[in-house]
């Protein structure tokens, strides 16, 4: 009976193990495309006016840009026809923002925000 009893906990405690790496394995997995989406998605709805929107939605948007091997790209377009672009790092959730007004040429830095501030948290 005690070997059943010291069996049955090493069983619990394996499985448990196991678990937890698991959990560990996805966290340090990265940044997937569509997380870089759903964050940057989320930052420009709490940062820009997206009121015109309800009346034509074609002029402000949010759209997947170009892949690297370190970054997505993820694009909004402002109901002014100025462009941000977010570099979202595939490793550590930094984004950078570039902002251009393709009429005028311009284009600027416009800084960084850590993309996990605007993942919804699930648990």
């Amino acid at each position: 009976m005690r070997n059943f009893v010291l069996l049955s906990v090493l069983m619990v405690l394996s499985l448990c193990s196991c678990h937890n790496n698991k959990a560990e394995v996805s966290q340090s997995a990265g940044i997937t495309a569509e997380m870089a989406y759903e964050g940057v998605n989320n930052y420009c709805h709490s940062q820009y006016d997206w009121s015109v929107a309800a009346e034509n939605p074609d002029m402000i948007y949010v759209t997947m840009g170009e892949e690297t091997d370190s970054d997505y790209q993820v694009v909004f377009r402002s109901y002014t026809g100025a462009l941000v672009r977010f570099y979202v790092d595939k490793t550590s959730g930094t984004t950078r923002m570039v902002e251009s007004v393709p009429a005028l040429g311009v284009d600027s830095v416009a800084g960084t925000i850590d993309l996990h501030d605007y993942l919804e948290k699930k648990e």
